[in-house]
């Protein structure tokens, strides 16, 4: 190739991907990666001198609340344009986010609404369709159209009122999905186990934020956990299990894969630096820390990083979903602040921080190392969602999303640090070291030492083909193919 050819040149760095690590240079033309190779030199193109720095694959956080529609006509307080920011700050160039579907709604009004929301970003993205209504005319119709049209992804919660699937609902996305090519990705937690402890909980008196983690102890994870394996393998049908939040449910994953079931686990910063005596701080503070599951605390938090060892889990993503905290009658105030723990809304923003604490808590630490930080948190949602090799690596012809990380700097994560749309971060003064010094999504410099220049209506959909890692085993319970009759 010509001198002239590039259009930029990422030089001297330490590049590291999910399998190597080696010093390179990187040459762009356009969006793409051409060459990584050595004494690369731009001709008329830009140079950055990355001599010190890892340059790593761009982020890719695969489950994350943006934007996100309710029942009530109210959204979510972070828009596309605001976590694109926090998003390139941190390192992350694409999302999955997702698609609500509420009682009686038919999905395709509701996919076109969100591609319309996102395209206002700059954040490349796709979506997980959730399924709340699995009536007749979504399992016929609208599964199979969503999933044609590149949503490879639904998603099914085992628990929440409004939300909640019951088991022959889930038996039937499950079926759907097979039937379609998707994945089936699943928040597992036992919802009449949880209606039944709160119940006690509130006749007893026990309602400040701390006992949300009292409502939803770690056996009521582990208990859904199992049952939503054991109907995927019923169906024959892979999911993935999001944010993990311990040891216990992580076995069951362990357990399910040795006998070679598709599942794959996932967790979250949260589960790894916070604990659930967060949720026990003083006045309405705790209600800073409550999402679902519950954090729990050091042990468990190390149990995950024994999992992740182990490779039980696989991905590490955000799970964010910001409510802010100051502004009365919004957000965590929502229903004010004299309530008990089930009127809090449910969730904590991690867009930005998300990277930066599993760099620190992992590869700083010494629990992980470089290539195993790539893999949880770009590779391998790539591979698992059907994103790869256009996203998740360094190779040529795939996209030049690329992340310099100055591995020694020190930063004390602040709010605003994280440029989301939300007033606080459950991470206040925790001290990471690792940074990411600059962020490029598709060849464009979109962040330079914290400062933010992507354009507004950047963003790209990333729309999902068939592929064969989520491809079902074919083995069935008495070699009987349920799936292919109930329709």
């Amino acid at each position: 190739m010509n001198v002239s050819d590039f259009d930029l040149v990422i030089r001297g760095g330490t590049v590291v991907t999910g399998t190597d690590t080696f010093r390179a240079d990187i040459g762009v033309v356009g969006e793409t990666i051409t060459v990584v190779g050595e004494a690369l030199e731009p001709g008329g193109g830009r140079i950055i001198e990355a001599d010190g720095l890892l340059v790593m694959p761009g982020g890719i956080d695969s489950h994350c609340h943006i934007e996100q529609l309710q029942p009530d006509g109210s959204e979510y307080e972070d828009s596309f344009g605001h976590a694109s920011a926090a998003c390139f700050a941190g390192g992350t160039t694409s999302v999955i986010t997702f698609a609500a579907q509420f009682k009686g709604q038919r999905l395709g009004p509701v996919l076109a609404e969100y591609h319309r929301r996102a395209a206002r970003g700059m954040v490349d993205y796709s979506f997980h369709q959730i399924i709340n209504d699995p009536f007749d005319a979504v399992i016929e119709q609208d599964v199979p159209e969503v999933v044609a049209a590149g949503i490879r992804s639904l998603k099914v919660f085992l628990t929440y009122d409004d939300v909640r699937l019951d088991d022959r609902q889930y038996l039937r996305v499950l079926a759907a999905a097979r039937r379609a090519g998707a994945l089936v990705t699943v928040h597992a937690e036992n919802y009449d186990a949880i209606a039944w402890l709160t119940e006690a909980l509130l006749k007893a008196g026990m309602t400040a934020p701390k006992y949300h983690a009292w409502s939803r102890p770690t056996v009521i994870e582990t208990e859904a956990t199992h049952r939503a394996i054991a109907l995927a393998e019923l169906v024959d049908q892979p999911i993935q299990i999001f944010h993990v939040s311990g040891p216990e449910p992580a076995a069951e994953i362990a357990r399910a894969r040795a006998r070679g079931v598709k599942v794959w686990g996932e967790t979250c910063p949260q589960y790894l630096v916070l604990s659930a005596a967060d949720m026990d701080r003083p006045g309405f503070e705790g209600a800073k820390f409550i999402c679902s599951p519950a954090p729990r605390g050091p042990a468990e938090s190390e149990g995950l990083w024994d999992a992740i060892r182990a490779g039980t889990i696989d991905n590490i993503s955000s799970d964010h979903s910001g409510h802010s905290f100051s502004i009365p009658g919004r957000g965590k105030r929502a229903h004010g602040t004299d309530v008990d723990f089930t009127k809090i809304p449910n969730g904590v923003p991690g867009l930005a921080a998300r990277l930066p604490i599993v760099f620190s808590e992992g590869v700083s630490k010494g629990r992980i190392d470089a290539q195993t930080f790539v893999r949880l948190t770009a590779s391998n949602p790539a591979k698992l969602f059907g994103l790869a090799p256009r996203k998740g690596t360094i190779a040529p012809g795939s996209d030049a999303d690329l992340v310099l990380w100055d591995p020694a700097k020190k930063v004390t994560i602040t709010n605003r640090l994280m440029q989301h749309a939300i007033d606080y971060t459950p991470y206040e003064g925790l001290e990471v070291t690792g940074w990411p010094v600059m962020t490029i999504a598709r060849g464009r410099v979109v962040m330079k030492d914290d400062v933010v220049t992507a354009a507004p209506g950047s963003a790209r959909f990333l729309p999902r083909e068939p592929y064969a890692f989520i491809t079902p085993r074919g083995v069935f319970p008495n070699g009987f193919d349920a799936a292919a009759i109930m329709i």
